[in-house]
């Protein structure tokens, strides 16, 4: 398959994600949500451009269909999500990053959501760079500024990530001259592409795991104040109402992980190598090669 063709094929079907198929939190609802009656159906909610979490939700929309469940992902900003996960309006999100990233979020509903645990343990938050750019380190950044355009290329405004960069990176490594760009998840990594395609420098807010690191020639700068936090877990969060509605599930989910190298796996396989627009012969197919591990998750 053609590289390049595979890596724009990755940010268009991001960009559908964020574009074509965004949902609100105040529509009808998941129906194991309050209100809702089919014990059968389930709605999770999916972050714009968080690609470790479309990639979980496309696979567990697929195991519980194979079990029988009618699942619909619905795909919205960050605060909607958690104010629809409070009001029973999602079932199910399964990409809350802890304990940094989303506190905020957290502090605020936690005590009308249901936290099912951590299913991975190695996500972190970056900036990242052309791995041929002259620096290594953000402390060298402001410094370097005008080598990269004096820009961060920044991802939707309303995520953890950008909040963490403005408030605590830029003036921590003295960035004030810099513009922090808000922009979404498929257009920073536009103009990523665009930038290291031209053998140019750029500077991007960006996190691990992610498929940019096999798709790019990219490296982190390094954060030697350690503003960007250490390892995250990712944790799966749930309406109030989930355990008494779909206690099946509940239990699958609260003993959900999956290690970093099958996670980058299945983004590798849906984001990098395919180029269409329907991920379900990709799952499905991931699934055939990975039948053994994907069985223990409902074993």
């Amino acid at each position: 398959m053609n590289k390049t063709k595979s890596i724009l094929g990755g940010i268009a079907l991001s960009a559908a994600a964020a574009l074509t198929l965004s949902g609100c939190a105040g529509g009808t609802g998941g129906a194991g949500g309050a209100g809702g009656s089919d014990a059968k159906s389930i709605e999770i909610a999916v972050f714009n451009g968080w690609d470790e979490g479309i990639a979980a939700s496309y696979l567990w929309q697929s195991i519980l269909e194979e079990k029988g469940y009618d699942v619909k992902l619905t795909f919205a900003d960050v605060a909607p999500v958690y104010q629809g996960l409070a009001r029973g309006d999602f079932d199910l999100v399964l990409d809350t990053w802890l304990p940094t990233t989303h506190a905020d979020y957290m502090e605020r509903y936690g005590d009308k959501v249901d936290d099912l645990g951590a299913w991975n343990d190695d996500a972190r938050l970056t900036v990242a760079v052309n791995a041929d750019a002259p620096i290594d380190s953000l402390d060298q950044l402001a410094a370097a500024s005008d080598q990269f355009g004096g820009r961060i290329v920044g991802i939707e405004p309303g995520s953890g990530l950008m909040r963490i960069t403005g408030d605590d990176v830029v003036p921590g490594y003295g960035l004030e001259g810099m513009e922090l760009v808000e922009s979404s998840t498929p257009a920073m990594l536009a103009e990523l592409k665009k930038a290291t395609d031209a053998r140019q420098n750029i500077a991007v807010t960006l996190w691990r795991p992610h498929w940019a690191y096999n798709a790019f020639p990219v490296k982190d700068l390094a954060d030697p104040k350690g503003l960007l936090g250490d390892a995250e877990s990712i944790h799966s969060v749930a309406a109030s109402s989930f355990a008494k509605d779909h206690p099946e599930v509940h239990g699958w989910i609260s003993n959900f992980t999956m290690p970093t190298d099958t996670l980058a796996s299945l983004e590798n396989a849906m984001f990098n190598e395919y180029s269409g627009d329907d991920y379900a012969p990709v799952i499905k197919k991931w699934i055939a090669e990975n039948q053994e591990w994907v069985d223990s998750l409902t074993s």
